[in-house]
């Protein structure tokens, strides 16, 4: 049976995001790795070279007294066969899947736990990318059709350096369509 093997990144709601980018960046000494501020997210980390990041800030934290804080908790799996039966196991046990997404560096299962938090487990492709993407994709096709669709958002947004600001090119990819 599949097992998730680590913690990859917690994503947290923030209501002043360039604060909060300064506070992990220029207190905690982490690095801008993702970053697109007209979707309000930057994302971060102690060590690129390790991990793209640990940290995602997303803009969207309401103001009222009991706040949405977690914006995801993201696990990883080792093999996107792992991923593929996790997606199995969340549809026949009946959790709300939020998006199955490709970044380029890594695919993405989003659902929701027993309680509403949203979660995440994820295989990485091992294409480094540094754009914040999330373009739909389907893990029951084939691994190498599912990898020619991970390979066509790459070589759109693998140009942009690590903490770089993505172009239009790379802007579009998030739109592409996988089907």
């Amino acid at each position: 049976m599949p097992a998730v093997i680590g913690l990859g990144h917690v994503g947290i709601f923030v209501r002043d995001l360039p604060r909060m980018v300064a506070f992990y960046r220029d207190f905690l000494g982490m690095k801008v790795t993702k970053q697109n501020w007209d979707a309000g997210a930057v994302f971060l980390s102690s060590d690129p070279d390790r991990s793209d990041h640990e940290i995602a800030l997303i803009r969207g934290r309401p103001a009222d007294e009991n706040p949405r804080l977690i914006h995801q908790i993201s696990m990883r799996v080792p093999t996107l066969d792992d991923l593929r039966t996790f997606y199995r196991r969340l549809r026949a046990d009946g959790y709300k899947i939020d998006q199955l997404v490709t970044h380029g560096s890594a695919i993405g299962c989003y659902f929701f736990d027993p309680e509403g938090n949203r979660t995440e487990v994820f295989w990485l492709t091992d294409r480094p990318s540094w754009v914040p993407t999330s373009v739909a994709i389907d893990i029951e096709e084939p691994d190498d059709v599912v990898m020619a669709k991970v390979d066509a958002v790459w070589e759109k947004i693998r140009h942009v350096p690590v903490g770089g600001m993505p172009d239009a090119s790379a802007l579009a990819a998030s739109s592409l369509s996988l089907s």
